[in-house]
């Protein structure tokens, strides 16, 4: 019935496995790939007619984990996966971004890519699986793709590499980058570092990238094997088209390309486009679409041949000049930490908020209920670019953030340290150019602002490329039309002395590494000059936190005296909150943290929390309360919670007959520890007024 073809190899001790034609057989490429007992299935479907007003590549990349893979059912009151999670989202991004570059600019078939994590092991992270096996699934499928990919996960561990960690390993890792390209180039890396060194990250770039070639090469044969027949894609002759825009617009976009001003710069070539289009307007053989994508491709010309030819860019800067910086701190009177950061026409509102351990997010997944201290969000308001349009937080929102919390992460100080919970907030509030690498500085800045010590101030710079043929420029700081009509985006961040987070796109099919080389080389440059212009803001965190940031103060207990804390049902923590109006949490380890927002409740609760916890000591006086009589003596609460008896012997200088004689209920008292038995304090007042 089944006519499978399935394709072994081991990689670092590891064998993956790649088998297709018994699942998802309607599928266009459909393959399962494994290694250990992690299982993802990866499909994907074509639209066999183009949409004729589709002037993009329609590629979407849905990576999905099923909850059944690690044997959990989903929380919430539904117990079914529901939008993807964040993590869910960044793999989908790091799927799509070697894979796109390698279709034909002509192939605009819609195309959707489905790689689903069926099984996991919670050690061989499905991410790598999924890039090989959804790259697999494209190459039998017979469409257009200039593949196979592969990928490699890269650790570095006491001062060696290794490929593809376990997720334990990962743990020991000062490296955590993920690789992906063909067999002759590096396509796109992910990263986060504590703080290596240009020259180790790009060893470990060129370690990963050998470490995947036997992938592809075992795709490849898998592909001889199944592979379906070829598409045939259509390319129109557009070159009269090409030859009277050239023709007639070429002056005109020099000029606007000279504009330095971005608003007046898109305006023009807004009105040129629109000019353009007109001289077709009614021929039928060509579209807006046909006019607006050799319109592109002119100003692509006129753009990179300025910059490789006269080393001449957009806005009149040097290849490795940066544009004017201004830093701004505390510009937000009630926020704990607040800055601006503007650089050229890129600009950042980042806001920092500390709060305590109740405030961590709780994230499920299939690795169970995680908790996280550090949160980062990026928005990006259309305004920030002078439009209108959709309010929300989409892929590239969810993507930019993480990449600035990569680079902030290593830098943060330990729990034990400093046990606040950090949440940053960077509000995008105008865009030419990296705001993702402007999230990193503002961050950094607003950090410091709040008194959180960090280890180093960290800073980042976008990077980019023009290539044709052997000659090429990096460009340091690059604006949106660089990016856009460029071959590279390659963001680095990090210290003054080390790398903290490496994130490359490459539009082209690949890069050599002597241009990577340069790249980092000029990149830290651009770095050091960025982290200078930052400290004549703030060179180092504040000394303690803002008058508005709660004052945090923990004290150990031990283990036993937790129940004591919470109290039945939470009634004595409760009571600590009502009356210092302080808050209080309490982790299994028996570390109370105590949050307030005044010295005053702080020291309430903290004393609170010290008399539950007191031990009685003997021969020592205290004061207490009497709590209930008996025939043979009164209770008295003396120590928090504690009670001890002073019996009816112990209660005066000379003989009493009956309690209430003596003491009632209420009545505050001095008592003095005279001994314990079988874990209960006997008490004594006759003594403690001697």
């Amino acid at each position: 019935m089944f006519k499978v073809y399935k394709k072994e190899i081991e990689v670092s001790g590891k064998k993956i496995s790649l088998e297709t034609g018994k699942v998802a057989r309607q599928a266009d490429g459909a393959i399962i790939a494994t290694c250990g007992e992690t299982v993802v299935l990866a499909t994907v479907v074509g639209a066999k007619k183009v949409n004729p007003d589709m002037d993009y590549f329609p590629l979407s990349v849905n990576y999905q984990e099923k909850y059944y893979a690690a044997g959990k059912i989903p929380g919430g009151y539904f117990k079914r996966e529901a939008r993807p999670t964040e993590s869910e989202t960044l793999i989908s991004r790091l799927i799509d971004r070697p894979i796109r570059p390698l279709f034909p600019d002509e192939f605009k078939n819609e195309v959707q890519l489905l790689p689903t994590v069926i099984s996991y092991d919670k050690e061989n992270e499905p991410d790598i699986l999924s890039i090989t096996a959804s790259s697999a699934a494209l190459a039998i499928s017979g469409m257009p793709f200039m593949g196979p990919v592969g990928a490699s996960r890269v650790g570095f561990i006491d001062g060696k590499y290794v490929l593809n960690p376990s997720k334990s390993q990962l743990e020991n890792s000062s490296l955590d980058l993920v690789v992906a390209g063909t067999k002759d180039a590096v396509l796109m890396v992910e990263s986060e570092a504590n703080g290596l060194t240009e020259e180790e990250m790009l060893n470990a770039v060129k370690f990963g990238h050998e470490g995947f070639v036997p992938v592809i090469e075992m795709i490849e044969e898998l592909a001889k094997e199944c592979r379906k027949p070829e598409w045939t894609v259509e390319k129109k002759d557009l070159s009269e088209v090409k030859k009277k825009l050239e023709e007639t617009f070429t002056e005109d976009l020099k000029k606007a390309f000279a504009t330095r001003d971005k608003q007046d710069r898109s305006n023009q070539i807004s009105e040129i486009t629109d000019k353009a289009k007109k001289l077709y307007e009614e021929n039928e053989n060509y579209t807006d679409l046909d006019v607006n994508s050799q319109l592109k491709n002119l100003e692509k010309i006129i753009v990179r041949t300025d910059i490789l030819k006269n080393k001449n860019r957009i806005d009149g800067r040097g290849l490795s000049d940066v544009r004017p910086i201004e830093c701004e701190v505390g510009i937000l009177p009630r926020a704990h930490g607040s800055a601006l950061f503007t650089r050229g026409e890129t600009q950042a509102i980042v806001v920092a908020t500390l709060g305590t351990s109740d405030d961590e997010q709780r994230i499920e997944s299939l690795d169970g209920l995680q908790r996280e201290r550090f949160m980062l969000h990026y928005n990006f308001p259309p305004f920030s670019v002078g439009e209108t349009g959709r309010i929300g937080t989409g892929r590239r929102e969810i993507g930019h953030g993480k990449l600035a919390w990569r680079a902030i992460n290593s830098s943060l100080p330990s729990k034990e340290a400093f046990p606040y919970t950090f949440r940053i907030v960077s509000e995008i509030t105008e865009s030419n150019g990296s705001s993702s690498m402007a999230t990193v500085c503002g961050t950094s800045l607003a950090l410091m602002d709040a008194g959180v010590p960090i280890k180093e101030p960290v800073a980042g710079i976008a990077m980019g490329l023009i290539k044709e043929g052997d000659d090429f420029s990096v460009l340091s700081d690059i604006l949106g039309d660089e990016d856009h009509l460029g071959d590279m985006d390659f963001k680095v961040a990090g210290t003054k002395d080390g790398i903290t987070s490496l994130q490359m796109d490459i539009k082209i099919t690949g890069i050599t590494f002597e241009i990577m080389e340069q790249a980092l080389s000029q990149a830290k440059d651009g770095r050091v000059h960025i982290l200078g212009e930052m400290n004549k803001a703030l060179s180092s965190s504040r000394e303690d936190v803002g008058k508005h940031t709660p004052k945090m103060e923990q004290v150990n207990v031990d283990k036993k005296d937790i129940a004591a804390v919470i109290g039945k049902g939470g009634a004595t923590i409760r009571e600590i909150v009502e009356k210092s109006g302080a808050k209080v949490d309490v982790n299994d380890e028996g570390v109370v943290t105590v949050a307030a927002p005044d010295e005053t409740s702080r020291n309430i609760a903290m004393q609170m929390i010290k008399d539950i916890t007191a031990k009685a000591e003997l021969n020592k006086i205290y004061s207490g309360k009497v709590m209930k009589i008996m025939e043979f003596g009164a209770f008295v609460n003396f120590l928090g919670k504690q009670d001890g008896l002073v019996h009816i012997s112990e209660l005066a200088d000379k003989r009493v007959a009956k309690v209430t004689d003596v003491v009632k209920e209420g009545d505050e008292v001095k008592v003095k520890v005279i001994g314990f038995d079988r874990g209960k304090v006997k008490l004594s007042m006759k003594q403690a007024i001697d």
